[in-house]
């Protein structure tokens, strides 16, 4: 397969290393709004062509296009990926807002492409085991869920106004996570944010810690927590609770949590720095599941329609901190 590749920031050199490495790509064409770091990153993984923009990497015909580039070009690749009849896969978001990612997804509909989003979670074995472990029953009833994502520093202060903020940009992952875990619909949030630390967060009219309570069809609660500013590293945790069990993912040695009680065990791993490496076998699984889907041999395993229900999720958690008040997901 010839495989394009739009976007050779931190993640998309990622992608392009792990799109190299896959048997099935023969061809790895990149292309970034820097056309030097573009041919940078070409160089880099090797065996790969540089093109001078995302026009012209389309314009040369892949066979399906992976959108690694800046949130605000999501919406508008994707289209010109869907016209152009290229199945597509995209990091989250699809597009800045509600109106915006409905209108694209539309738009993939009629030209009747594949659209698969980045929501790597759905491929970490800690999820998957936990996913297991609800829908087989282990657990019993579930009745709590505690999520919990914690950046270990601040994004860089131009990051901010563009992301979309702490809802929509962070705890966005806990929330598709949750939907995918348990097979439930959040039908209720209550969510408070913090903006205390760096000026930048009041400046972009954004939190940098944020707790949200949220309930599921079937009556569980939830608790999910997110920050910006987690000085021991970077934590991603979900526990699930029931009346048969109780399981945690990501507790591990590499847990940025440490136990003052005098009979725990000392820890002893260095903690995660990042997504990048808490996650990297996930991004890498969900590609090769990408490249499997473009070439007809597997069903999509996150669409668009799934990203549109965890982005009114976190929609409504924004509009719950603003008017301090229980919202239902629009």
């Amino acid at each position: 397969m010839r495989i394009g590749l739009i976007g050779t920031g931190r993640i998309g050199a990622f992608h392009a290393r792990t799109l190299r490495g896959l048997p099935e790509v023969a061809e790895l064409l990149l292309a970034d709004a820097d056309p030097a770091r573009a041919a940078t990153v070409a160089e880099t993984v090797g065996d790969a062509t540089a093109l001078p923009s995302p026009d012209a990497l389309l314009a040369a015909a892949p066979d399906a296009v992976v959108i690694a580039s800046a949130t605000a070009s999501h919406a508008e690749l994707i289209g010109a990926a869907a016209r152009a009849g290229l199945p597509t896969f995209c990091e989250k978001p699809v597009a800045a807002d509600l109106p915006g990612t409905v209108k694209v997804l539309e738009e993939v509909e009629r030209a009747g492409t594949v659209l698969q989003i980045g929501f790597m979670r759905r491929f970490d074995a800690g999820y998957a085991a936990a996913r297991e472990a609800v829908r087989t029953g282990r657990l019993g009833r579930l009745h709590t869920v505690r999520t919990v994502t914690s950046d270990p520093a601040p994004p860089p202060p131009g990051y901010l106004p563009l992301s979309g903020g702490l809802f929509r940009d962070c705890l966005v992952h806990d929330v598709d996570a949750l939907r995918w875990v348990t097979g439930r619909e959040v039908v209720s949030v209550f969510a408070l944010g913090s903006d205390s630390g760096p000026r930048m967060f009041r400046e972009a009219d954004d939190v940098a810690t944020a707790a949200v309570l949220l309930t599921l069809d079937d009556g569980t609660l939830v608790t999910s927590t997110a920050t910006r500013l987690n000085g021991a590293g970077y934590d991603v945790r979900m526990e699930l609770a029931g009346e048969r069990d109780q399981i945690a993912v990501g507790l591990d040695p590499r847990t940025p949590l440490t136990s003052v009680e005098p009979t725990a065990e000392p820890g002893g791993g260095v903690a995660w720095d990042g997504f990048l490496t808490r996650f990297a076998p996930a991004y890498e699984a969900e590609l090769a599941a990408f490249v499997a889907l473009a070439r007809g041999e597997r069903a999509n395993p996150c669409d668009g329609r799934e990203a549109l229900a965890a982005l009114r999720v976190a929609e409504a958690c924004e509009v719950s901190r603003r008017e301090g008040l229980a919202v239902r997901p629009a």
